[in-house]
């Protein structure tokens, strides 16, 4: 078994080739599929996160709305980019969204991917301490986010409060239990891995990762879930890890699929330069049911997560999204041993 979810980045353009052409098109397209994932038996829904772009960035208002339309699928990010966040605001807005799902919140969270703009955390208040750079800033971030959800007071009460306190140190509120162990860290390298499991978040790995070994992508990727489960047992932690990656996966069963992404069927690993290093990218898998299962099968890291993330052409619009999601929940997950 393993839960399948989507992904959606959100994009939207006013273009005619596009069925999301506004900001007010994305939001409601993505809190209308989300329902319609649920009623397919999808179990996430996940959104990216970016700034100065027309594509989603403040997640919460939409994480709230989700989670007060449905009632059972996942609801989370793949990923915040912590350099622009207020940790205890960001604490009150989680805390916020996940008591209105009833506890469904997944949230992912990162250093971030190349921005839109140059330093783009620094408009909003942000710079590294000095001596430290914008990965240190978004660790720090984090750090600040992860001691303040668990829960414990920590805020000097006012002896004359406007209302009455309970006794001893405040939190953050509202205070949501259990979202600690949902908070998963967006790793594009082996050693980011390591270092998520040692802080005991869960993993979330995507179709890019920063490095490069000259092995096929999948192969890279599920060396690197093992290094996490292996960095996992490592710092004792007393629950179980999750892990989750990211695929384009689009099966080829109508006109329409094949007009679209029949040319993307026998499609490859890429390898290119990113922020000035290597990175490889997963391939597309698209093709006949038939043989994107036997494809599937032979995708380790897939084999070595236990939630996969479809990521979905949001442009194309909720029916066809939906109609994708179908495609792999009845066509690929049975036979593959996902459900």
């Amino acid at each position: 078994m393993k839960n399948i979810g989507f992904l959606s980045f959100g994009h939207w353009a006013p273009s005619p080739q596009s069925r999301t052409r506004s900001a007010s098109d994305a939001l409601l397209q993505s809190i209308e599929l989300a329902v319609v994932a649920e009623e397919l038996g999808a179990d996430g829904a996940y959104f990216r996160v970016h700034h100065f772009a027309s594509q989603l960035s403040a997640p919460f208002p939409l994480l709230a709305a989700i989670g007060a339309r449905t009632s059972r699928i996942e609801i989370g990010t793949g990923v915040i980019d912590m350099r622009y966040e207020n940790p205890l605001y960001m604490a009150e807005d989680a805390g916020a969204a996940d008591v209105i799902s009833g506890g469904r919140l997944e949230l992912g969270i990162s250093r971030g991917s190349p921005e839109q703009v140059i330093d783009g955390y620094r408009y909003f208040g942000y710079e590294p301490a000095e001596g430290s750079d914008h990965a240190d800033l978004a660790r720090e971030h984090t750090r600040a986010f992860l001691e303040v959800i668990k829960g414990e007071g920590f805020a000097q009460p006012n002896p004359r409060p406007m209302f009455p306190n309970p006794p001893g140190l405040l939190r953050i509120e509202p205070h949501s239990s259990g979202l600690r162990d949902r908070i998963w860290w967006g790793a594009g390298s082996r050693r980011t891995a390591e270092w998520a499991a040692a802080q005991g978040m869960n993993l979330m790995s995507s179709t890019l990762l920063t490095e490069d070994t000259g092995v096929p992508f999948h192969r890279l990727q599920a060396e690197q879930i093992e290094r996490f489960r292996d960095a996992w047992r490592a710092a004792g932690h007393p629950r179980e890890p999750r892990v989750s990656v990211s695929r384009s996966i689009f099966p080829v069963v109508s006109d329409m699929d094949r007009a679209y992404f029949g040319r993307e069927a026998g499609g490859q690993d890429q390898v290119g330069q990113l922020e000035g290093g290597a990175a490889r990218f997963g391939k597309t898998y698209a093709g006949e049911p038939d043989q994107l299962v036997n494809d599937l099968a032979e995708d380790e890291a897939i084999a070595a997560a236990d939630t996969l993330l479809l990521t979905v052409p949001n442009q194309l619009g909720v029916d066809y999204n939906a109609h994708l999601i179908d495609s792999v929940l009845r066509h690929l997950a049975p036979p593959l041993g996902w459900r």
